[in-house]
């Protein structure tokens, strides 16, 4: 089959998918007499989305978030990846840090939030913290395990030829590593939409996470799904923002061997 006319015949179905979805959401809760409160409609979910979009400023909130989330998993993914590369390159480094590292993957992430927000007060930082300590452990584990499953024969015989230990690490482990890299770099951007929305939830008053509060206080249903669907927006563009850079960096690779890294 022409491969244009398969995606078209994806799409297709995806958004059919999509439509009856949104139709039993509109309609089901309706006929099984279900109040608003406890499930809206989706018609009930737009208009109020509507009425915050003007009143609670829903698109400020989504930008504070947005920012956080870009930040967190910027400094997030580099410190997981320079950690992971440097204990890659010193097995001895990885065996003293390991027990520290294996504690602090094991202690859940979520609860540093109410300890960032005493240390650094109601402001953005406790936030990205959260991000950066959830993003860093997927890119750091993905790098590592690349970099021990390395082909010892290719680096031997980049030696072979008088190669540099920075050399072998430009030309030969870096680029092996990048398939990997960008799994946990998936991973991550996902993570960093959970590690700020706990951040928000534990101590804030701006972002989505704080409106969700909000709304839940005031037993507005509608309103948190309205501020559910734009955390799930800005995790999309943040996954999709990691998949076009990865088949722009990755490029020469075939789309199967990238998909299964």
């Amino acid at each position: 089959m022409n491969p244009q006319r398969e995606r078209l015949i994806t799409a297709g179905w995806s958004l059919a998918v999509l439509v009856i979805f949104l139709l039993v959401w509109e309609f089901v809760p309706g006929w099984l007499g279900m109040p608003s409160f406890v499930l809206p409609s989706f018609s009930d979910v737009c208009r109020e989305a509507v009425r915050i979009w003007g009143t609670e400023r829903l698109l400020w909130h989504s930008g504070i978030t947005a920012l956080e989330v870009v930040v967190g998993f910027i400094l997030g993914s580099a410190l997981g990846a320079g950690i992971g590369y440097a204990l890659g390159l010193s097995p001895r480094v990885e065996a003293v840090l390991s027990p520290y590292l294996l504690a602090l993957q094991i202690a859940p992430k979520v609860a540093f939030a109410p300890l960032f927000v005493m240390w650094l007060g109601y402001t953005v930082y406790p936030k990205i913290l959260v991000a950066i300590l959830i993003v860093f452990f997927p890119v750091l584990i993905n790098v590592l395990s690349a970099m021990r499953a390395m082909d010892h024969d290719i680096i031997n015989l980049a030696r072979s030829f008088s190669a540099t230990r920075g050399q072998v690490f430009r030309m030969v482990e870096f680029p092996t590593t990048l398939p990997p890299l960008f799994s946990g770099l998936r991973i991550g951007s996902t993570l960093a939409v959970i590690g700020v929305v706990v951040g928000e939830l534990v101590g804030g008053n701006m972002g989505l996470g704080y409106l969700l509060t909000f709304f839940e206080g005031q037993g507005n249903t509608a309103g948190v799904f309205v501020v559910i669907g734009a955390l799930t927006v800005i995790g999309i563009v943040a996954y999709y923002a990691v998949v076009i850079a990865e088949r722009k960096v990755l490029h020469y690779l075939p789309s199967a061997e990238r998909r299964s890294a």
